[in-house]
């Protein structure tokens, strides 16, 4: 739900590291005292330590997800995590706090785990089942959509498992802090840099894996060696929003948890309060993190592809052709909440993958729309107008 100019399809190619930077003795203004930081980590193989750490996975066990409550192709690689590499054909890995875990889809399509690394098999399982939203049915959700709206019904038929994760705070703030005007290559080079400063966990299929690094951690890194990295403007945003996320009285991660129990609006104006932060980011951390289900992510990237097209011919047609603003962006929010309810962010969510290159080729080249609106605009109907 972020403005990204192109998307992988399913198949996601590995990502090369991002060039590590030097140790520098550029500071920044913290609340805790200054002290030079720790070189960045070496890069990928490179580590002898890493090399010699062989991984004991358990057997594959079932998840207890069909395919038409949780597609991998359609959660993972569409935008909600840049955190999570594919590592096998249907198959991806990525770290919930200490635990590293794949997950892939048999062949009968349902999904599957295998722990490699974990102090606790058993928190390893609860963390992966509150990551997947496990007690959510997509597929009594998606009935109700369905029936309250023809033209998600049809594309429900082609995206069945697209799921909205539940992801740690800080993990997913920082992550979407990365993702502002950034397209998914550099969002995920970026996001690789700041994820190689936590504890490293284990090498699955040529992919290093680290632990998320702590708020402390992350404290210790400058906007230099982030600007190094390649993080160009965001590296300020990185920083300033750490530094006041360290300020908190309560700490900065029970403050972000804490964003779970409160009103969507208030989820939104808390988190612009912090550097880089604007309406959609903020709706983007609240709705992949923080339980707002019905927040809905809205900048000019998907004003442009999705509700220009979606909005405005079936929730708010007057606002055709009108340019975005914060006022608009509330009522394209207030009308998905109207067609769709509690839930409406999930909605959202498959129709902006509906909309991505990647899948649109799952899709019937004419669509019941475009049949419709193809006797108004000829050969060049597009879908959804």
């Amino acid at each position: 739900m972020h403005s990204l100019k192109s998307f992988p399809s399913p198949t996601m190619k590995r990502a090369r590291p991002s060039p590590q930077p030097a140790a520098t003795n550029t500071t920044r203004s913290s609340p805790i005292p200054p002290r030079t930081p720790p070189p960045p980590p070496p890069p990928r193989h490179s580590s002898r330590k890493h090399q010699n750490l062989v991984l004991q996975p358990s057997n594959w066990a079932p998840v207890n997800l069909t395919q038409s409550e949780l597609s991998l192709p359609l959660t993972f690689p569409t935008g909600q995590t840049f955190r999570w590499k594919q590592t096998g054909p249907l198959q991806y890995t990525g770290t919930l706090g200490p635990h590293l875990i794949s997950l892939k889809h048999h062949q009968n399509g349902d999904v599957y785990y295998q722990i490699h690394h974990s102090p606790s098999q058993s928190a390893a399982k609860s963390a992966l089942l509150n990551f997947l939203n496990i007690n959510i049915s997509l597929t009594e959700m998606w009935h109700e959509f369905a029936a309250a709206d023809l033209r998600f019904a049809e594309l429900a038929q082609h995206f069945k498992g697209a799921r909205v994760l539940r992801q740690d705070p800080l993990e997913c703030l920082i992550q979407f802090l990365c993702s502002s005007n950034n397209n998914i290559s550099r969002i995920t080079k970026m996001v690789d840099f700041v994820s190689s400063l936590g504890d490293y966990l284990g090498n699955v299929e040529g992919f290093e894996f680290h632990a998320f690094p702590s708020l402390e951690r992350l404290a210790l890194v400058t906007e230099q060696q982030l600007r190094e990295a390649g993080f160009g403007y965001r590296a300020r945003y990185v920083t300033g929003t750490v530094n006041a996320l360290q300020l908190k009285p309560e700490g900065g991660v029970k403050w972000l948890e804490s964003l779970r129990k409160v009103q969507l609006q208030m989820v939104i104006d808390s988190l612009c309060t912090l550097p880089g932060i604007g309406l959609k980011v903020a709706s983007c951390i609240a709705l992949f993190s923080l339980d707002q289900h019905h927040a809905i992510p809205v900048d000019t990237h998907v004003w442009r592809v999705q509700c220009s097209t979606i909005a405005t011919t079936h929730l708010v047609p007057e606002l055709a052709g009108a340019s975005l603003t914060p006022k608009l962006c509330g009522r394209v929010a207030d009308a998905f909440v109207s067609k769709y309810g509690k839930y409406a962010g999930w909605a959202q969510t498959l129709l902006f993958i509906a909309e991505l290159p990647s899948q649109k080729a799952l899709l019937p080249s004419v669509s019941v729309n475009e049949k419709k609106s193809s006797k108004k605009r000829g050969s060049k109907a597009q879908r959804g107008n």
